[in-house]
């Protein structure tokens, strides 16, 4: 199946994890994609990468304008940066508060205004912003990590129907239970103390295929990648102003 056969396509975060899972999916669908990460990336043949950080206004300017430049125009835009830092919340300095928002929620912003101008002048202008079920439901020891989703959730909305008479759709994708480079470094960035019962609500009622370091069990990230396929391609064009959960039941 090649859906995206004409589509051109700018991917943040495609350096580990969904990022990187959907940007080796929407090559498979025929997509052309620039593949952006802070850190840079030469290993995702089919691909142009791009050294990005979403965080930083001039990288972003530069960024964007390069990706537009060589794929000719842009056609859907995939913020899939992010990253989690997380404390007790009366612990949480303002120095990481400020840096989860800086890259999760300012990034997202960043990217997209740089990107507007060209997605508008596509035909199929699509905004695949990436919130998290954090976003909706209790996730301990993550208040800025959750606050960033949400905000990302706020702001798709406001862009659906903003843009909405020029063509444009912006769909939030809310994942959970699903592996990650953030899951992957779970044992890193919680607390000392944490207190594992908390978490006995996050868990998927579906079976999966991988867990996480602290033994939790995940799916795949090409879950989600699927996903993002369909909404990039001409099968999500009814779709807009909302978020898609995808989280093997674990909120059911």
């Amino acid at each position: 199946m090649e859906r995206l056969r004409d589509r051109r396509v700018l991917v943040t975060g495609a350096g580990s994890g969904i990022g990187r899972a959907t940007t080796l999916r929407l090559l498979e669908e025929g997509a052309q994609v620039v593949a952006a990460d802070v850190k840079g990336l030469d290993d995702l043949p089919g691909s142009v990468p791009l050294t990005m950080d979403v965080a930083d206004e001039d990288s972003v300017a530069t960024g964007v304008a390069s990706a537009i430049d060589t794929l000719g125009g842009l056609d859907v835009l995939v913020n899939a940066a992010g990253i989690l830092l997380a404390s007790h919340t009366h612990e949480t300095s303002l120095e990481l508060w400020n840096r989860v928002l800086a890259v999760n929620l300012t990034g997202t912003f960043l990217v997209t205004r740089a990107a507007l101008p060209a997605l508008l002048a596509s035909e199929h202008g699509v905004v695949v912003n990436f919130s998290s079920t954090s976003a909706s439901f209790a996730h301990p020891y993550m208040a800025a990590y959750c606050a960033s989703k949400g905000g990302i959730q706020a702001f798709t909305h406001s862009l659906a129907l903003e843009y909405s008479k020029q063509g444009l759709r912006a769909v939030s994708i809310a994942p959970g239970s699903v592996k990650s480079g953030i899951t992957d470094s779970a044992a890193s960035w919680l607390p000392r103390d944490v207190d594992f019962s908390l978490f006995g609500r996050l868990l998927p009622i579906l079976p999966t295929d991988h867990t996480t370091e602290v033994g939790n069990p995940v799916a795949g990230p090409e879950t989600v990648a699927g996903v993002v396929a369909m909404l990039a391609s001409d099968d999500g064009k009814f779709i807009t102003g909302t978020e898609i959960r995808i989280d093997g039941g674990t909120h059911t």
